[in-house]
Parts: C-alpha cells; structure tokens; sequence
C-alpha cells in the first residue's frame, strides 16, 4: 500500500516538468535507503534519533519538524523522506523537541551540510526568524511548513493548510450539532500562544461562533475575555492573544487535561449539561472528552479536533470525540517537496495565497481540508488508503 501512495503523491505532486527538469541530477545522485531497509536496520524512532544526533553530509534539502512525540510529526517525517528519497535527493530530518535553541542548532547543522532548501515548521514562529536568517544569509531558500515563522524578511514560502478555514469547520460542527434551545455552554481551548497557527485556528471559530455567542446561543463557559468581547465580529492580535492566555493547551495534552479540570470544578451545574468543546487539535480534544466523560454532570458533549491521529479516530468510532479536521499531510509534505524541487532546478514555485508574517507578504501554498466524523471515517481516511480498516476496531 505504501509503494501504490508514494507513486500516487510522486505523479500528482511533483510536475513531469520538474522530474524532467532534474533527471540527469537524480542519476548522479545516490539515492536515500529505502523504507524496508531503515526498518530492518532500527525501528523507526531509534533511526530519527541516530539521524538527529549525526546529520549527514551533503544534504541537498533540510527539514526541520517540532517534535517525534507526536504522531503527526512522525508521519510528516515518513511522507519527506519517502517522497524525496525516492526523487534521488539527499535528505534529512532532524526534530527540536519543543526547544528553540535545538531548533536553531538543526537550521545551523543542515546549513553547513550544504542544504540548499531548508523546510521548517517553527516550534515557536518568532524565535525561529534569527535562525532562518543566517541560513538564507548563507544562500538558503527557507520554505515555513505548516507554521508561519514572523518578524522577519528570510521566509521565502509558505505551505499550509487553509488554517483560518481549519477554526472555521470546527466552529461551524459545534453550530450545526449543538443541542437545541439557547444558552447552551461553550468550553474554548486554545494552541500554544508562540505558534502563529493558533491564532489562526481560533480566528476561523470565533468568525463562525460569535455571532451564535451573541445571539445567546451559545454562553461561554471558562473564558472571562471572551465574554467580555462576545459582542465583537472580528478581534485584534492583542484582542486575541488575552483570549489564548486564559484557554491555551501549549497543544500538551496534560497541560489541556489540566485546564479542563479546573474549568469543570469551577463551574456550577448550570454550565454543565449538554456542552459543546472547542478543542484546538486531537490530542488536547482526547484528554479534554475524557475529563468532560467523567463529569457526572455533564450528560453529553461535542468536542472538536484536528490532525486525524490515529488514537482520535479510534475515539471518533467509539463515540468518545465528535470530529477531527483532516489534514492530510503527504499532501502537504508533497507540495513543499515540489516547490524545494521547483527551486533546486531554478524555477519559481507555483503559489496560491499570500500570508502576512509582519514583515513581509509570504507567498504560500494552501492544501484543502477535510471534516471527518464518524460517518465518512471510512470514506477520508481508508477509502483514501492514508491508513489501513485493520488499524481500528469498530469500523
């Protein structure tokens, strides 16, 4: 199944002018070990460690990812090194562990190894700009992933979901499913306040769900700022940023545990109930269902997601999450390895929106996303092939 979807990503992702383009570059190129053969040698978590501890030479596109402890960071390393590896280019993946010093010395490190493309999704948006500046200082085309990196000119582009219209399909479930009659109690959780995404995520749900807050269908239930601003189409950054202070995750699932507890104890029953949660992505969602499940108060609950992990869609089928927004990253990981490929053989890579880092318009490119909820589990996900039936119960 995997050789049928990297063939599948290779022939949509990368244009036959580009391949042709760099053909004679792949010949000389060795290409990377393949999948079979990094599984025999180590598991696949001892392998992303060995090659963070001692990158190799010659690596013609770099790649920076947040963290391995999260699966989705595990499957955005897998899509690189397939796609790329199987290109013929020199590659390699090194994670900063939630650490903007680690994150700063893997841009260095990929730097000196000759990387001519740096991908990079910033563990914190601002704090990467010094780091990316040295690197494009020294020829490097720097291409964010996922996560805007701001404040600063070295950004040349962008690949990205659609993350405003993430929030937006997450508000717009809880409005579509919320129980009826008014009043109805509404929990907002956020992502960590240094990743530019989440604002983004909170700025899509609060465009669809403030009007219902409003109109009094909503009540919000854990946040004082938000009630303060309930009556405001659009917010500031600053607006925003007190909102996110109030209901952040740090996207730590115990951190979210945490919050949800003390949001649960501090309310009366009145807040409790049928609920609806606005969980940022599917690891916080988890952790906050369970602390809402075990309410005896609460008699049901909506709650919101993104990243289609594998545990959350398990939680999906067994009735325990709501929804979770797919984003398929071999899409995603595909479309920057086409535009890194667009760049190594001197063309300018194709775009479709600009993003503003505060200091600059960024070019980027959007990957659409997807709603899956128990209902079309099986149509997004395995029909798709991005996992196999055998990897639930219940389906």
């Amino acid at each position: 199944m995997k050789k049928r979807v990297l063939g599948l990503l290779l022939s949509t992702v990368v244009l036959a002018g580009v391949l042709a383009g760099c053909g004679g570059q792949q010949q000389q190129q060795a290409p990377a070990a393949t999948e079979e053969a990094a599984e025999e040698e180590a598991p696949a978590e001892e392998a992303a460690t060995e090659e963070a501890a001692a990158p190799a030479d010659g690596v013609q596109v770099g790649i920076v990812l947040p963290t391995k402890d999260e699966p989705r960071w595990l499957q955005d390393q897998a899509q690189f090194e397939n796609i790329l590896g199987d290109a013929g280019f020199t590659n390699q993946v090194l994670f900063s562990q939630g650490s903007s010093a680690t994150e700063a010395t893997n841009v260095e490190t990929l730097t000196a190894a000759g990387a001519q493309v740096i991908i990079i999704c910033a563990h914190d948006g601002a704090a990467a700009a010094g780091a990316v500046e040295k690197a494009k200082a020294e020829g490097v085309t720097i291409i964010a992933y996922d996560r805007l990196i701001t404040g600063t000119e070295a950004v040349d582009y962008y690949v990205t979901f659609d993350s405003v219209a993430v929030g937006e399909a997450q508000g717009q479930y809880l409005i579509d499913n919320a129980p009826e009659g008014d009043g109805v109690p509404l929990y907002l959780y956020a992502g960590a306040a240094t990743d530019n995404n989440a604002f983004l995520f909170f700025e899509g749900a609060w465009k669809v769900l403030q009007p219902q807050i409003a109109a009094g269908k909503f009540k919000i239930a854990n946040s004082s700022e938000a009630e303060a601003l309930a009556d405001k189409a659009e917010l500031t950054r600053d607006e925003m940023s007190k909102i996110i202070d109030q209901v952040t995750t740090d996207w730590d699932f115990n951190v979210a545990k945490s919050k949800a507890e003390a949001n649960v104890t501090a309310v009366g029953a009145d807040m409790k109930g049928d609920v609806c949660i606005l969980a940022p992505n599917d690891g916080t969602a988890r952790s906050i269902a369970d602390v809402f499940a075990s309410d005896k108060d609460v008699t049901s609950y909506l709650v919101t997601g993104q990243d289609a992990e594998k545990a959350s869609v398990q939680y999906i089928i067994d009735g325990k999450q709501s929804m979770t927004v797919f984003k398929d990253t071999r899409t995603l990981a595909a479309d920057s390895v086409a535009m890194a490929l667009e760049v190594l053989n001197g063309g300018t890579p194709a775009t479709d929106a600009t993003y503003d880092n505060q200091a600059k318009e960024v070019p980027a490119k959007q990957t659409p996303v997807v709603v899956v909820e128990q209902s079309n589990v099986q149509a997004a996900l395995i029909d798709s092939e991005y996992y196999t039936a055998g990897d639930f119960t219940g389906l």
